[in-house]
């Protein structure tokens, strides 16, 4: 389905032409975070440009599932309605499982009095679209279909941009400020920011239908072997599965061989009410894979220009933080742009914006440093210690209480604070090693604890 339509970007395009010609901010990107800032910009009075490569509705297998704090930021921002007409689901939580075993992770969602918090899981391309269609919809914004092609730089300040137009005509675009959120694909992040981008693993996925989940309305991470399955549901009828393989290589789709490997190895491990439907996807053929990026945020201080979005920050998708980082970033962003009558003074600006990177931190770096270690955590290894804490790890989540509750309110983006992230760390560890050293502690148990223990203390290390 498609939201957005292009008469109505036609019609933004020849409206308030002079507002249009001098823009105060142009916007490389819109995407989830492109679209968001376009209209928190545009709905404070800012003249916006956004010049977005394809206007057509995406077709993703990521960023489609929206935490409870993500949802929270869409209301701040007034966007939650995006997330209407669209057939997206709610999610209350989370079920693992592992070994035959299950356990359910609720959300904290008791304090709050709007019934609607809770997170979303639903089909990337359309929730964009929507979010495109009320963009556009302000007077002082310009949605174009275009590519950048490079940043207009001088004297170490960045102008403006050069772009092809989707006729294939070369401008430039000139204003005081260029936020770029062209994704994890970007090229313009080199001259942006250090960018050194790691590929842990990829994912393969595939769409489930007319399937019931274990847990209704959860997300479901299986703690597999060599690493983890996530299914969550994107419509009223259809669950993503997204099977992680660990490198940068999976199997070839051309020759069967990713079929084989889904059914003959994957398919032993997925819970019994899921299998049918798992074969059936396999066999429809419409398997799709990606790799998983992560790039922590390094960015170098140029006057004119601002980076969001994946652009400038990626973390492992296992914990679909994404989404959450980048509305909060739009909203900080926004609320420190928002007491400046004028951008013009490039120089003042970028000394002003450096408090970005810093209150940003907490919220970045818990759902960061989580995806991370925890995709460390559920993934299988030889090492001892290792599996050791992942055994723990489910364990200890499924006592409840205050030991569930903390480390999915540090996921859901509801609790961001890295403390707690670092305390609920080493609980877990601590849980891990007195198990060991029951009923009596041997030599072996012990420097396996002591194993367990330098294990979670360079993973901590390792994402912080």
């Amino acid at each position: 389905m498609n939201y957005f339509k292009d008469e109505m970007l036609k019609r933004r395009k020849i409206c308030l032409p002079e507002m249009a010609a001098t823009p105060e901010v142009i916007i490389v990107g819109a995407g989830v975070a492109g679209s968001a800032l376009d209209y928190a910009l545009g709905k404070d009075g800012r003249r916006v440009h956004v010049i977005e490569r394809d206007l057509n509705e995406p077709d993703r297998i990521v960023g489609e599932l929206l935490q409870p704090g993500g949802y929270l930021k869409l209301i701040e921002l007034g966007l939650e309605d995006c997330v209407e007409q669209i057939d997206a689901q709610q999610n209350f939580g989370y079920a693992i499982f592992k070994n035959g075993k299950s356990s359910k992770l609720s959300y904290p969602l008791k304090a709050f009095h709007n019934s609607n918090v809770a997170g979303r899981g639903f089909h990337n391309g359309r929730f964009i679209q929507r979010m495109r269609e009320k963009a556009a919809s302000l007077p002082n914004v310009r949605l174009e279909q275009g590519t950048v092609i490079s940043l207009l730089e001088e004297k170490g300040t960045v102008k403006g941009v050069n772009y092809k137009t989707r006729n294939g005509e070369e401008l430039t675009a000139h204003a005081p400020l260029t936020v770029v959120c062209d994704g994890c694909f970007s090229n313009l992040r080199r001259s942006l920011c250090s960018a050194k981008v790691d590929i842990p693993s990829c994912f393969v996925a595939m769409v489930l239908e007319n399937c019931e989940l274990p847990y209704a309305n959860h997300g479901h991470v299986i703690l597999a072997d060599p690493s983890p399955i996530l299914f969550y549901p994107i419509s009223s009828n259809e669950v993503r599965c997204l099977v992680d393989i660990p490198g940068e290589k999976v199997p070839l789709i051309s020759s069967g061989e990713l079929a084989n490997y889904m059914k003959s190895i994957v398919s032993q491990q997925i819970p019994a009410e899921l299998y049918n439907a798992f074969i059936s996807a396999i066999e429809k053929g419409n398997i799709r894979t990606m790799p998983n990026r992560s790039m922590p945020a390094s960015p170098y201080p140029t006057p004119g220009a601002l980076l969001l979005g994946d652009a400038f920050d990626m973390r492992h998708p296992l914990t679909g933080g994404g989404m959450t980082v980048a509305l909060s970033d739009i909203l900080l962003l926004r609320n420190l742009l928002r007491p400046l009558g004028s951008l013009n003074d490039a120089s003042a600006l970028c000394k002003y914006l450096e408090s970005f990177h810093i209150l940003r931190k907490p919220m970045a770096s818990t759902i960061n440093t989580l995806a991370g270690a925890l995709y460390k955590v559920f993934s299988a290894s030889t090492d001892k210690a290792r599996n050791e804490m992942r055994q723990a790890c489910f364990d200890y989540l499924s006592l409840g209480g205050v030991f569930s509750n903390g480390p999915i309110a540090l996921l859901s983006g509801l609790n961001p604070r890295p403390l707690n992230l670092v305390l609920h760390f080493f609980a877990v560890a601590v849980y891990g090693v007195g198990r060991l050293m029951l009923p009596f502690p041997s030599p072996k148990s012990i420097w396996t604890g002591a194993r367990l223990i330098s294990v979670q203390c360079v993973l901590v290390d390792l994402y912080l």
